[in-house]
């Protein structure tokens, strides 16, 4: 069993990398869906705006304590940030907080 990254096959580090893109995808959409910035979302959770960019692009691993920081502060089960994202991006990049509602 590896235990270092560069231990692992291809194959293992190529199935980490698409988990670690879904999820991150996900987490972005919950955080659209909720109109809430990076930044934001970052200042709630205790993570670095740049900590999460890197989780939503699939390109930073997160130890799984912070998965529940980051549910908190979305509101949701644990469990929502292990689903598939539902689509695409729906609305641009929001670089104020929160979105003020009905905008």
């Amino acid at each position: 069993m590896p235990t270092r990254p560069h231990q692992s096959s291809e194959e293992q580090t190529l199935r980490w990398a698409a988990r670690r893109a879904m999820v991150g995808a996900r987490i972005r959409e919950l955080r659209l869906d909720q109109a809430l910035s990076q930044e934001a979302l970052a200042l709630e959770s205790g993570l670095s705006r740049n900590m999460i960019i890197g989780i939503e692009w699939g390109k930073k691993s997160v130890a799984y304590e912070r998965l529940w920081d980051i549910a908190d502060v979305l509101e949701v089960p644990i469990t929502e940030l292990l689903l598939s994202p539902d689509s695409a991006a729906k609305v641009s990049p929001y670089r104020g907080g929160r979105r003020p509602m009905g905008g």
